[in-house]
């Protein structure tokens, strides 16, 4: 799996068709699958730099098992928490900041014990190492949509010309 760094590289590619959407593929525009990725990144970054490294304790998890492991997240299978919806106006503006702030947070990963950790709402507690292969796979897993809504979009936009 590709690192963190790629995603957000590959992400701010997209900004500047943040306002694209296709219901076929999402009902949200890519410049929510981008705010949203980011949010995911900034909160699980805080959250992990408050955690109290000596309470955490590994439990065996089936669901966080299979994602991690086959570095896939279904569609349409899990809700986020509202913490981490975009709310109000999506702008370029908005979306550079939060890419800011997210590249900013990750240099943080780096000074943080390996068992800071944050507990996810269908994998447990996860620590600093399961959390940057889950901040990768659910980065993905945004990345992708956000490529299927760009391509379809081309793709209507050729055959109207």
């Amino acid at each position: 799996m590709k690192s963190i760094d790629h995603f957000l590289n590959e992400l701010n590619k997209y900004i500047e068709l943040y306002d694209k959407t296709d219901s076929s593929i999402s009902e949200s525009s890519i410049g929510w699958h981008i705010e949203h990725s980011l949010k995911v990144i900034n909160q699980i970054i805080s959250v992990l730099e408050k955690s109290k490294p000596d309470e955490y304790k590994w439990r065996f998890n089936f669901w966080r098992t299979v994602v991690l492991t086959s570095g896939k997240i279904p569609r349409g299978r899990g809700k986020a928490p509202k913490t981490v919806l975009p709310n109000g106006i999506i702008s370029r503006a908005i979306l550079i900041q939060s890419l800011n702030n997210a590249n900013l947070n990750l240099v943080k990963l780096d000074n943080l014990d390996q068992n800071a950790f944050f507990l996810h709402p269908y994998f447990g507690l996860l620590n600093l190492k399961t959390t940057r292969s889950f901040l990768s796979i659910h980065t993905n897993h945004h990345l992708k949509i956000i490529k299927d809504i760009a391509n379809h979009s081309l793709s209507i936009s050729k055959t109207q010309n």
